[in-house]
């Protein structure tokens, strides 16, 4: 719970320290009370029916033994009294441990000696039940866009079904209105493959471990790609895609899960671009590191969503019934690939403008 190392071998040398003076501190008492004794008593008379006489006589002759005896008698109590501290500051340590292993509202209280590790303990308990109340939350959101999603399976389905079972049962039907109401199964099923995929990716997020297979790759063509990929999607908004690359950005990456980056960003932009804007892709290599950025013309999001949008199961559309929902989780999964490559990934949003940053090392991690 200490900050460092450092810190561990300062306070260790420290007790050490205080032991070793207190017992070196007993020693010179022991010595210079006897020393004193010594001259005290040459200066007085004593008579031998004197009741200390014989006990004094006593002592002047084994004067080293009792020396000895006193030396170690302090010893003793001075370790016992370090040992009792140290039995003490354990239990309460103990204690603390067991107060974070449950965190409640209540701080964990230590002796004064142990501030620092209070205010360790202190900070590791505050992060516990941050955490904690961010997985209830974010558990809370993955079930509700279960049950969303269940529920929204219900309707394309349902269409699916009552279309097919027109076309079966009425064999008169014109091509017409066969043709209409095969396009209708089609778009149903389409919606059900999309609502499908997204169960997919909630699965898929949770139990998945994330490795990188590295390799060089160059940015500028991946981005030229995936862009290219979304032109049926951005043309249905009549959004139009600006490209400003330099000739290459080479970077070493993973470069399908980079693609899957690029292509979640350019498919939350379809979602929340205005029709017929622009969707602004740049990108720029600075010494050893690069520079994306995606922007698109869209309504500002207000800082306190801004700050929860690369959250698991997130949804800057609350809403359940829109066709292009989605399961929250794109940027949540952008935002940990571009970390694990060593990167950062932000969002910023004013003046109707929402700009997504990804910032990638050229050579392994910045």
């Amino acid at each position: 719970m200490y900050r460092n190392e450092e810190e561990v071998r300062r306070t260790t040398r420290r007790t050490w320290g205080l032991y070793l003076l207190l017992l070196a501190g007993w020693v010179v008492a022991v010595l210079l009370l006897a020393l004193l004794g010594v001259l005290v008593c040459s200066s007085v008379t004593w008579y031998e029916s004197s009741p200390l006489y014989h006990l004094l006589y006593w002592v002047r002759d084994y004067i080293v033994f009792v020396c000895m005896a006193t030396v170690l008698i302090g010893w003793v109590v001075i370790s016992y009294l370090f040992i009792g501290r140290l039995v003490r500051d354990t239990q309460m340590v103990l204690f603390g441990a067991e107060q974070l292993a449950q965190p409640g509202q209540a701080p964990i209280r230590l002796p004064a000696s142990l501030k620092n590790l209070e205010d360790q303990l202190n900070l590791v308990r505050e992060r516990a039940l941050r955490d904690a109340q961010a997985a209830r939350e974010a558990e809370q959101r993955k079930n509700d866009l279960v049950v969303y999603l269940a529920h929204d399976l219900k309707t394309p389905l349902t269409s699916v079904i009552g279309y097919l079972t027109l076309l079966r049962d009425e064999p008169d039907l014109s091509l017409e209105t066969r043709a209409r109401y095969t396009g209708v199964v089609l778009d149903k099923t389409e919606r059900l493959e999309d609502l499908i995929n997204e169960f997919f990716d909630i699965t898929r997020f949770n139990l998945s471990h994330l490795e990188l297979e590295l390799q060089e790759a160059d940015l500028k063509r991946m981005l030229e790609q995936v862009t290219s990929e979304f032109s049926p999607a951005l043309r249905e908004k009549n959004i139009a895609c600006e490209l400003d690359l330099p000739p290459q950005l080479r970077a070493v990456c993973d470069p399908d899960k980079m693609a899957r980056v690029f292509d979640n960003l350019l498919n939350n932009a379809c979602h929340y671009a205005y029709p017929n804007s622009t969707l602004r892709v740049a990108g720029q290599q600075e010494r050893e590191r690069i520079i994306l950025t995606f922007n698109n013309a869209g309504r500002t999001i207000p800082p306190e969503k801004l700050e929860r949008m690369f959250e698991q199961f997130f949804r800057l559309d609350s809403s359940r019934g829109t066709g292009s929902g989605n399961a929250g989780l794109g940027l949540a999964i952008a935002k940990e690939i571009v970390e694990a490559h060593g990167g950062t990934i932000h969002a910023r949003s004013a003046d109707e403008q929402v700009t997504f940053t990804v910032i990638l090392p050229v050579e392994g991690k910045l």
